[in-house]
């Protein structure tokens, strides 16, 4: 447990809070078990909002990013130097000068059932599985689907229209089940 806040350490936090100097840092100088969190509350008390600078981390050598030195520009007139230049939009060049063989045109996925892979799924693709999805032989439809996630025909097993249930029941039959609600 800390010795507590005695007058001396409040004073000693109050100059070097407002020297700048960060909560960590205040912390290890005040020593005695003192943390940041400690240091950030008893200022949040005493209400010291005032810094003579804000803390910043201390940077080293190498945290610093380096430019790369630029090429001397070629001798020209004032005017041109003080104007501005646009910068030229930069070209990738080819790693290998080798041509390129021209790729032959994709072939056709084939309209058969079964053909798509979760890899080769794509969104205008039926997506009705096909298989067990434990075996590897499983796929899905793959056909180009018509509206939705479906083909044609497997649009037609998913979306069934719905049958009335009780078509030939009779008005009667209607009001006698619903006296049960009443």
């Amino acid at each position: 447990m800390t010795a507590g806040w005695t007058d001396d350490r409040v004073g000693a936090l109050k100059k070097l809070w407002l020297e700048g100097q960060s909560a960590s840092q205040i912390a290890k100088q005040l020593g005695g078990g003192v943390t940041r969190n400690a240091v950030i509350g008893k200022v949040h008390r005493l209400g010291l909002s005032g810094r003579a600078a804000p803390s910043q981390p201390a940077r080293t050598a190498t945290s610093f990013r380096t430019t790369r030195p630029r090429p001397a520009a070629p001798a020209a007139t004032t005017a041109q130097a003080q104007a501005p230049q646009p910068s030229a939009p930069r070209r990738l060049e080819a790693v290998s000068s080798k041509p390129v063989p021209p790729t032959p045109p994709a072939a056709p996925i084939p309209d058969l059932p079964g053909t798509a892979t979760v890899m080769t799924l794509g969104a205008h693709m039926c997506k009705w599985p096909i298989g067990d999805p434990s075996s590897r032989e499983f796929s899905f439809c793959g056909r180009r689907a018509s509206e939705g996630v479906y083909c044609v025909e497997h649009a037609r097993v998913a979306y069934q229209p719905q049958v009335r249930r009780g078509a030939k029941e009779s008005g009667s039959d209607l009001a006698r089940s619903l006296r049960r609600y009443i």
